[in-house]
């Protein structure tokens, strides 16, 4: 990589009380404007929601969990957090482009990512310590991190319409999209690879319908898949190596396919025979 690896510092304390974010940071690294920590609220069942709010300049754009074959995935350090027992990551609806002839699966302009969270002692502060590891891309592709830490207190209760508005920005559940079915068969492919063949019986989702294949585990790659409708059925098929090239098991249960089309995309959790 020729340009040089720049690295954005965010760091956002949010005061007792206080139900705004209290801070934002203007990056001068390439591509970025604005990142801040939106501190959100904590809900009747003593979790909590927050936010990140990704501003990107003009042409430039960031990536999803499953970012492609050129895309450089989002990855996330929670270890120097405090009564934090996990936090699950909200995906909004992603978009499809092109780069040099190959797909990647990301966001364009700005994104902003809700982080549920559960407390280990619920009616206490909650300490996020974080970093975030993403790629920006225009002509060329910069990782950057994003560092942050926050004070999250469980007497803020009101609800922050920007993160409101980026839950309801999410991928339709099968049962939501009206997904009838979904089977797969396996094949043995060359050099190790597993050659998987889906077919999701759906409503279209609009347009041309891109699929995103997930194996549910991350030392295994897979390929852009070959879609296409036949008689109202979506086809898929794409090729999963393990990154180490040796041999491995397929749970269908932990397989994930997104159908992104220009009207809705559906998110869909395994597939049977």
């Amino acid at each position: 990589m020729t340009h040089l690896l720049h690295t954005l510092i965010a760091v956002l304390a949010v005061a007792l009380g206080l139900a705004a974010p209290t801070g934002s940071a203007a990056s001068d690294t390439t591509g970025l404007s604005l990142v801040e920590l939106r501190p959100g609220w904590r809900m009747p069942d003593g979790t909590h929601m927050a936010a990140l709010h990704i501003v990107l300049e003009p042409g430039w754009k960031t990536y999803w969990r499953a970012p492609g074959d050129v895309g450089i995935p989002p990855q996330f350090d929670w270890s120097g957090s405090q009564n934090i027992h996990a936090i699950s990551t909200n995906w909004p609806t992603p978009v499809v482009f092109f780069e040099q002839g190959m797909r990647s699966v990301g966001y364009k302009s700005e994104v902003v990512i809700p982080l549920h969270m559960t407390a280990q002692t619920t009616d206490r502060d909650m300490h996020l310590s974080g970093e975030m590891q993403i790629g920006i891309c225009k002509d060329i592709c910069i990782p950057a991190n994003l560092r942050f830490t926050a004070t999250l207190p469980p007497n803020v209760t009101r609800p922050d319409p920007v993160i409101a508005a980026a839950l309801t920005n999410r991928p339709y559940t099968a049962t939501e999209a009206g997904v009838r079915g979904v089977t797969c068969s396996i094949e043995p492919g060359a050099d190790g690879a597993l050659v998987l063949h889906v077919r999701i019986d759906m409503p279209s989702a609009g347009g041309t319908e891109y699929v995103v294949v997930e194996a549910g585990n991350p030392r295994v790659w897979v390929a852009e898949p070959d879609s296409h409708r036949d008689e109202g059925i979506l086809h898929a098929t794409t090729r999963l190596v393990h990154v180490e090239g040796g041999s491995f098991a397929l749970n269908r249960s932990d397989l994930r396919f997104t159908v992104i089309g220009s009207s809705r995309a559906v998110d869909i959790l395994g597939c049977s025979l």
